[in-house]
Protein backbone atom coordinates (compact mmCIF):
# COMPACT_ATOMS: atom_id res chain seq x y z
CA UNK A 1 0.00 0.00 0.00
CA UNK A 2 2.51 2.07 0.89
CA UNK A 3 5.87 0.40 0.14
CA UNK A 4 6.80 -0.92 3.07
CA UNK A 5 6.88 -4.85 4.50
CA UNK A 6 6.69 -6.01 7.78
CA UNK A 7 10.39 -7.01 7.38
CA UNK A 8 10.67 -3.10 7.40
CA UNK A 9 9.98 -3.12 11.33
CA UNK A 10 8.28 0.65 10.60
CA UNK A 11 6.17 2.01 13.28
CA UNK A 12 2.44 2.51 12.86
CA UNK A 13 2.24 5.52 13.74
CA UNK A 14 5.00 6.52 10.81
CA UNK A 15 3.09 4.54 8.39
CA UNK A 16 -0.26 6.33 9.51
CA UNK A 17 1.30 9.57 8.73
CA UNK A 18 2.76 8.77 5.96
CA UNK A 19 -0.68 7.20 4.53
CA UNK A 20 -3.12 9.54 6.11
CA UNK A 21 -5.43 7.48 7.99
CA UNK A 22 -6.60 8.30 11.52
CA UNK A 23 -6.52 6.15 14.17
CA UNK A 24 -10.00 3.83 14.86
CA UNK A 25 -10.65 5.46 18.11
CA UNK A 26 -10.82 9.01 15.97
CA UNK A 27 -13.39 7.40 13.92
CA UNK A 28 -15.35 5.34 16.62
CA UNK A 29 -15.69 8.94 18.07
CA UNK A 30 -16.95 10.74 15.42
CA UNK A 31 -19.55 8.35 14.63
CA UNK A 32 -20.55 8.58 18.39
CA UNK A 33 -21.01 11.87 18.18
CA UNK A 34 -22.72 12.23 14.72
CA UNK A 35 -25.12 9.83 16.06
CA UNK A 36 -25.34 12.05 19.22
CA UNK A 37 -26.09 14.87 17.07
CA UNK A 38 -28.84 13.13 15.21
CA UNK A 39 -30.47 11.84 18.63
CA UNK A 40 -30.29 15.58 19.38
CA UNK A 41 -32.05 16.79 16.49
CA UNK A 42 -35.22 14.55 16.96
CA UNK A 43 -38.28 15.18 18.81
CA UNK A 44 -38.83 14.79 22.15
CA UNK A 45 -41.78 12.48 21.52
CA UNK A 46 -39.62 9.83 19.76
CA UNK A 47 -38.58 7.43 21.59
CA UNK A 48 -34.37 7.54 22.02
CA UNK A 49 -35.20 10.86 23.17
CA UNK A 50 -37.57 10.14 26.00
CA UNK A 51 -35.20 7.32 27.34
CA UNK A 52 -32.46 9.28 27.05
CA UNK A 53 -34.51 11.56 29.39
CA UNK A 54 -35.48 8.59 31.60
CA UNK A 55 -34.56 8.98 35.32
CA UNK A 56 -32.64 5.91 36.17
CA UNK A 57 -31.60 6.58 39.68
CA UNK A 58 -34.30 4.72 41.50
CA UNK A 59 -33.73 1.75 39.63
CA UNK A 60 -31.58 -0.85 41.08
CA UNK A 61 -28.76 -2.20 38.78
CA UNK A 62 -28.53 -5.55 38.25
CA UNK A 63 -26.16 -8.64 39.63
CA UNK A 64 -21.98 -8.38 38.52
CA UNK A 65 -20.52 -10.52 36.74
CA UNK A 66 -18.15 -11.62 39.57
CA UNK A 67 -21.01 -12.60 41.82
CA UNK A 68 -22.84 -14.76 39.19
CA UNK A 69 -20.12 -16.27 38.60
CA UNK A 70 -19.42 -17.12 42.15
CA UNK A 71 -22.78 -18.26 42.73
CA UNK A 72 -22.43 -20.74 39.76
CA UNK A 73 -19.11 -22.29 41.12
CA UNK A 74 -20.76 -22.57 44.59
CA UNK A 75 -23.50 -24.57 42.58
CA UNK A 76 -21.31 -26.91 40.50
CA UNK A 77 -19.13 -27.91 43.28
Amino acid sequence: MCGYIQKDKMRNEYIRQKVGVALIEDNLRESRLRWFGHIDRRAIVALVRKIELLDLAHIQRGREIKEDLARNYKEWS
